[in-house]
């Protein structure tokens, strides 16, 4: 793994080698997901057909695209008993987590005539994306569902491809019934986000999408956003360790490698004060990489967006990390509740040496759809407010208008717009 020194112009490197990995910057797949998604918006259930023919090779049509009862239960009849009993602890601790998120409607009276409030309600109907190809995340079902639950959305609608054989992975049909999804149909890539997002025979409209894809699904949501509410145009996944001569390279490699499996464009990082930390991490990697299973992907990741940087010291590698905002930032220094306390920009942090990023993958709580390519400077994690819509409410008493209508007529005026003043005005005369 390419050992650097940390400077304006290696962390000028690294930002925009990062960029290179912006969904934005794919452009030449544009037009090919802009005619997916009009011909499903004019074509409807016939072009999601002929979509799962050409990129799933499986045949579908409408008495067969809706997962039914019996193939939840052939699901659950699949899985190891342990593993659906896993899942269904990591989502109690998914809900009991999202539960503290939740926020009521409010409403302030005032003396003098003024009721103000704001009225939060969840949305109606929401769709979960979650993808097959070259791994099944039920985890992800996970994440994306039980927030939506817990937000009292009535209806939440999962798309997913099928196999050649028509059938859907087992593990994601289980998570999605233990985590409250209402229906499921097999469908995938850019033609499910745009029959989520308009509406086709089968498949409803929904209000909301979330869930992760390839370039294809994340221009597609992008392409779609206005018509329907996404969650974030996700890029690849990324870590930043920020360490210093304390932390164990053992452990540091370790979680590392957990996201540079992920696929080639993922990003794994350590930003360490120490040059011997970073000597041992990087000989670890290499005694790592001789049993992983997915080591050939991993191999690929590292040679792409893998980075150790030494700084010369703590105040540099913070600044770096705030710059990087990392969708995983691990922190596995002496004291790393002191140096998060100066952490601006993450999606998630992980403190010290037993909080190792999988931890939230798949069981702590809070969720692990989290801003990339950093957007964590302005992006939050996937919460219950991203399933909730609020109302402003406003009343006032007559007595109470009065003696604001010259302000509001002043300023309407002001602005040229008279008959705004007019409403006001009309009142008084």
């Amino acid at each position: 793994m390419r050992t650097l020194k940390l400077t304006e112009n290696t962390k000028k490197e690294l930002l925009g080698n990062l960029l290179n990995r912006n969904p934005g910057s794919y452009t030449e797949y544009e037009n090919t997901v802009n005619e997916i998604i009009n011909d499903i918006r004019n074509n409807g259930d016939k072009a999601l057909f002929e979509y799962t023919a050409k990129f799933d090779k499986c045949t579908l049509d409408a008495s067969c695209i809706k997962i039914t009862d019996d193939e939840i239960k052939e699901a659950y009849e699949a899985l190891d008993p342990e593993f659906i009993e896993v899942m269904k602890k990591s989502a109690e601790n998914i809900r009991v987590f999202h539960e503290k998120q939740k926020r009521n409607t409010w409403i302030d009276t005032r003396e003098d005539g003024i009721i103000l409030g704001q009225r939060i309600l969840p949305i109606e109907i929401s769709g979960v994306y979650v993808p097959g190809g070259k791994a099944a995340y039920p985890s992800s079902v996970l994440m994306n569902v039980v927030p939506a639950k817990v937000a009292g959305v009535e209806k939440i609608v999962m798309c997913t491809p099928p196999g050649k054989d028509g059938k859907v992975n087992p593990g994601t049909l289980v998570a999605a019934d233990i985590a409250g999804v209402t229906e499921s149909y097999k469908a995938g890539g850019a033609q499910a986000i745009a029959a989520m997002a308009f509406g086709t025979e089968s498949i409803p409209k929904v209000d909301k999408i979330t869930g992760p894809g390839n370039i294809f699904v994340a221009l597609a949501k992008k392409a779609c956003f206005g018509h329907v509410s996404i969650d974030s145009i996700a890029g690849p996944s990324e870590i930043l360790v920020l360490a210093d001569e304390t932390a164990n390279p053992r452990f540091v490699a370790a979680d590392l490698l957990s996201q540079a499996e992920h696929d080639e464009m993922a990003s794994a990082i350590l930003i360490t004060t120490s040059q011997d930390l970073a000597d041992k991490v990087s000989k670890e990697i290499d005694e790592f990489l001789k049993t992983l299973s997915r080591a050939d992907i991993i191999k690929k990741s590292l040679e792409n967006y893998g980075y150790i940087f030494v700084a010369d010291n703590m105040d540099d590698a913070i600044e770096a990390a705030n710059a990087v905002a990392s969708e995983h930032l691990e922190i596995i220094t002496k004291n790393p509740y002191e140096t998060m306390t100066r952490i601006k920009n993450a999606g998630a942090i992980f403190l010290g040496d037993y909080s190792s990023e999988p931890l939230g993958d798949y069981f702590a709580g809070p969720n692990h759809i989290l801003p990339t390519n950093r957007t964590a400077r302005f992006f939050s994690p996937l919460s219950v407010d991203d399933f909730v819509k609020k109302t402003s409410i406003i009343s006032y008493s007559k007595q109470a208008l009065f003696n604001a209508h010259k302000d509001i007529e002043l300023f309407a005026t002001r602005e040229g717009l008279t008959a705004h003043a007019n409403s006001i005005a009309v009142r008084f005369e």
